[in-house]
């Protein structure tokens, strides 16, 4: 029976229990011969791919065999995951690309297709955090500031990266979101907001283009342990980690790599009769 490496966990059955081990490597091996990786020679745009989820996806994606092209206004962190991807043998490139200047995002895309001649999947995933507090005291700059990456961001890169699609016959787009963008958090207006407008973004865009060969898809993760959370203070102080650790019915935060897993299916074929949904990836937070 062929065994599957996934790109950064391996799931195992055992006599007592299921448990996760850490491997390093993609390949699928069925009598010592290769089977190429679950998104082989497929042209992937991560955006926000500097850092966190964005950066753990694309160096899964690449090592499934993807050519990965980064966009995120953090040069040296979207440089730094482009070297990350070439030093393991695979390919990829990064696009300064702030996704709320629409002709950014449009560039973006160019440079994909001027380099690769296509664009098979892309994984919207940029985002900032915003502030805590009420609305009625939110800073009126930064609501518009979270809106315009979370939410104009996306369809930004979504109208140039449809378009490219619709030339060579399809695609998989998937919208990176949140839990909040289906239930409400308190102190976080803007962000929850933005996230509930790109699921009915996605939703829309996947009835539009249903027929077209173009698939797309939100994730919706739990709190994952990245940058923003440590921007946001929660990882740096053990109380608050507690708490939103224990909002979780599985009772710890997740990985960056088990969202990457969850995009990587959706941009495969074993997804194909899949759009417009929204995949909860979220250690039972939404279902309580």
């Amino acid at each position: 029976m062929p065994i599957h490496l996934s790109c950064s966990i391996l799931i195992r059955r055992n006599v007592h229990s299921w448990s996760l081990d850490s491997y390093q490597g993609n390949s699928s091996f069925s009598g010592g011969g290769f089977i190429p990786g679950r998104l082989q020679n497929k042209v992937i745009i991560v955006t926000g791919g500097g850092s966190g989820i964005g950066r753990a996806s694309a160096l899964c994606f690449a090592e499934e065999g993807a050519k990965v092209v980064i966009g995120d206004v953090d040069i040296k962190g979207g440089e730094e995951t482009v070297r990350m991807i070439k030093s393991s043998g695979h390919e990829a490139m990064f696009v300064k690309c702030d996704v709320s200047v629409i002709e950014d995002a449009k560039n973006m895309v160019d440079r994909t297709t001027e380099k690769y001649g296509r664009l098979d999947c892309a994984f919207n995933n940029a985002g900032i955090e915003g502030v805590n507090a009420p609305v009625a005291d939110y800073p009126n700059e930064i609501w518009d500031k979270a809106i315009g990456v979370n939410l104009i961001g996306v369809y930004h890169c979504m109208k140039y990266e449809i378009e490219q699609m619709l030339k060579t016959g399809g695609g998989s787009i998937v919208n990176n979101a949140s839990i909040l963008g289906l239930v409400g958090f308190p102190q976080a207006s803007a962000y929850v907001a933005a996230k509930h407008g790109v699921l009915g973004l996605t939703k829309t865009a996947a009835l539009e283009y249903a027929t077209k060969g173009i698939r797309v898809n939100a994730v919706c993760p739990g709190f994952i342990k990245t940058p923003m959370l440590e921007r946001g203070g929660i990882t740096t102080n053990p109380e608050l980690m507690r708490y939103v650790t224990e909002l979780h019915p599985m009772k710890r935060m997740g990985r960056p790599e088990e969202i990457a897993e969850s995009v990587i299916w959706l941009f495969t074929e074993a997804s194909s009769f899949v759009t417009g949904i929204s995949l909860l990836v979220d250690g039972g937070y939404v279902a309580q």
